[in-house]
């Protein structure tokens, strides 16, 4: 039978304390617009999945599809230019 070797606490790459880092709360922070627009497309999807979708509920889904799609596509601008340090 192996036995397991731990590492000790001290290790600096082991040390983990349990909150997000600053890259990690900047990231999502960068994914919010994105993240509340989907939000927005499940909320529009919920409320016609139990009846027959009028032109209206046609017309809010296809919005808020829309509205993901350009979420997207800036969160995308955004961190290619973030990358390469010029506009995208």
């Amino acid at each position: 039978m192996k036995s397991i070797i731990t590492l000790p606490a001290t290790s600096g790459v082991l040390a983990f304390d349990g909150e997000p880092s600053d890259a990690e709360l900047d990231a999502v922070e960068l994914e919010v617009p994105l993240i509340l627009a989907e939000v927005d497309l499940l909320d529009v999807e919920i409320m016609t999945i139990d009846r027959p979708a009028t032109e209206l509920d046609e017309r809010r889904v296809r919005r808020a599809r829309n509205r993901v799609l350009v979420e997207r596509r800036d969160l995308t601008n955004r961190v290619v230019a973030m990358l390469t340090g010029g506009a995208a």
